[in-house]
């Protein structure tokens, strides 16, 4: 029978689960409120309950946040991305090739939030120079950061892993525990997406396919040599083209003027047809020459968002751009009306992409969630100014984050070469080799200590520091000691292998709903215990565990690259399932073969 305690910790992590399956809070606030419970109930001491604020993990997480975050203020990583339009354009076996690996490789050194934020926009854009959906690529990149992740101790999980094992008394894990094991993965994943994975992407539109200005551009240059122009008209009350049909309107045939769409309201007309008919107050987003567009103003419409007829020195055109909702966006569960986007930034949003489905009506009204992709229109200086805010993601427009201190990116790769090279081989304690890069690129003036603060993603910290206290939990009151006989008995007696081989495909199912972080907080010290009870090395089970937590391969909630992805890649929750099971049999086959033949684990 379980102790009064261990029904009680068993209850706090239950409570905990489904807080986070629902999405009721926020999973650091759920971690806080795990800390306060666990306290509370005794079932920890005060210093137990706050002693994950000073773990080690944590101060590297926080090390490396400000890292990534110097590799991308210095235009590093953007460099990085910019370089796949040039090495990925032509096959489509190639370019997944090209933006898989790169996601591994950037993920290396990188938060894997970051690495796959990063990429996107250039995915994006080398898809459509090589008119390739998006589809196709955006699930290989996103599992190239997952593989990545399992190479690197750089990743949350690993860094957990190790701590975990620290507080059992064994010595951490390093960097090439989780290379030399990880690698393997990397290069045989790599060859399934290519051979087998890439037959099973689907081949869908995004919501700027549906009006694609790079490919309408195109078409219209070719066809009027025509500027590449796009402009926004509003249709004011006693004007004659009301009532009438875009074809009986004659702007197309006495003007070669295109009109792409029609705004009507809260609705969203795209590229309507010749029978549409034009009603008072319709925007009406139109591609031309800047002279045909001044004789359409003398037909009476109204141009610009001022309503003002083109005058010398202004302005008047528009711009068409994609804008993600990334992870962590304060502007997720509000909707644009809530946010007053539009008369904060200028921008209108006519269409939103998400899981699969396109909405038209009422955008403005939908609450925001994460990996939604908007379709927006609005003056090119307004959309230069939605580059710089950090909660929102720009994929297709000419306009480019541009990093604010490019000169610094000699001291940036520096910095991070060091504190890569000390976590190779040691030469410092770990954290005291990130706190050094931190004082590092401060002192080179690369970011500010204010702009270091804000590169660091609290909800993570606090996570992960509120959570942990459960493995001293679990500890105190014998449930991990119970949980991990029960699996030994099971498994063990198949042998070593076995028992490390149910713990990652255990850890893989529960990454699947809680994602990677939360999943090696509750399942490493059940894991670690096992290992220990069995008489096995914990090293290669904490490995395995690790990597079991980069393993979210089948639902696109198993990690947040997942769900950024789905926007773009107009994906649906069945795609990933599709393409991932082969991704799991792959890395399970790897795993075991390195823990075997690597860890000497038979």
């Amino acid at each position: 029978m379980f102790a009064l305690q261990e029904i009680i910790l068993v209850a706090i992590v239950l409570a905990a689960l489904a807080l986070i399956i629902s999405n009721r809070f926020r999973v650091d606030v759920v971690a806080i409120l795990v800390l306060l419970a666990l306290a509370l109930s005794g079932l920890v001491t005060v210093d137990e309950a706050i002693s994950g604020f000073s773990r080690t993990a944590v101060i590297v997480i926080i090390g490396m946040f400000v890292i990534t975050h110097a590799l991308e203020e210095t235009g590093i990583v953007q460099s990085i991305s910019g370089h796949i339009r040039t090495l990925g354009r032509g096959s489509e076996k190639r370019l997944v090739v090209v933006v898989m690996a790169t996601g591994a490789l950037l993920v290396l050194v990188m938060n894997i939030i970051a690495a796959g934020a990063v990429l996107l926009p250039a995915v994006v854009r080398v898809a459509r120079d090589s008119d390739v959906r998006p589809s196709r690529l955006l699930i290989p990149m996103s599992y190239g950061t997952l593989v990545g992740a399992m190479a690197t101790f750089f990743s949350s999980a690993n860094i957990v892993m190790s701590a975990i094992l620290q507080e059992r008394g064994f010595a951490g894990l390093g960097f090439l525990d989780f290379f030399l094991t990880g690698a393997p993965i990397v290069v045989v994943s790599l060859l399934y997406m290519v051979l087998i994975g890439r037959r099973l992407l689907p081949e869908r539109e995004s919501v700027t396919q549906i009006v694609n200005p790079r490919g309408l551009m195109t078409s219209m240059r070719q066809t009027y040599q025509l500027d590449e122009r796009l402009w926004e008209f509003r249709v004011p009350p006693g004007s004659r083209l009301i009532g009438s049909s875009l074809q009986d309107s004659h702007i197309g045939a006495d003007l070669g003027i295109l009109i792409v769409a029609i705004w009507r309201g809260h609705q969203a007309i795209l590229t309507p047809a010749s029978i549409q008919k034009i009603e008072v107050n319709d925007y009406l987003l139109v591609v031309g020459r800047e002279d045909r567009v001044r004789q359409l103003a003398k037909w009476g419409l109204l141009i610009g968002r001022e309503n003002g007829y083109i005058r010398n020195g202004h302005d008047y055109s528009v711009d068409l751009t994609e804008v993600i909702i990334p992870p962590r966006s304060a502007s997720v569960g509000k909707t644009l009306a809530d946010l007053h986007f539009r008369n904060k930034f200028g921008l209108t949003s006519v269409a939103l992409w998400r899981e699969g489905r396109s909405y038209r009506t009422d955008v403005g009204k939908m609450p925001l969630q994460v990996g939604d992709a908007l379709l927006m229109v609005g003056p090119s200086e307004k959309i230069r100014k939605l580059t710089n805010e950090r909660d929102y993601m720009l994929l297709q427009s000419s306009h480019i984050y541009q990093p604010p201190s490019p000169e610094k990116n000699k001291w940036a790769l520096l910095i991070t070469g060091l504190v890569l090279v000390a976590a190779i081989f040691n030469f410092v304690p770990l954290p005291i080799a990130v706190l050094a890069g931190w004082v590092a690129i401060i002192f080179t003036g690369i970011m500010t200590m204010d702009s270091a603060y804000r590169a660091v993603e609290w909800r993570v910290v606090f996570l992960i520091a509120g959570m942990l206290p459960i493995g001293i939990a679990m500890a105190n009151t014998g449930l991990a000691d119970r949980i991990g006989m029960a699996l030994v008995e099971v498994l063990a007696p198949t042998g070593p292998l076995a028992l490390i081989a149910g713990l990652y495909l255990l850890t893989v199912l529960v990454t699947q709903l809680l994602g990677g972080q939360v999943t090696a907080l509750i399942i490493g010290p059940i894991a670690i215990t096992a290992a220990i009870q069995a008489g096995v090395d914990p090293h290669p089970m904490a490995v395995a565990v690790g990597i079991g937590c980069a393993t979210g391969f089948l639902t696109p909630i198993a990690h947040p690259v997942n769900v950024l992805m789905m926007g773009p890649g107009g994906y649906k929750f069945e795609d990933f399932t599709r393409v991932g099971i082969g991704m799991v049999v792959v890395v399970f086959t790897m795993l075991m073969l390195s823990i075997h033949y690597l860890w000497g684990v038979g």
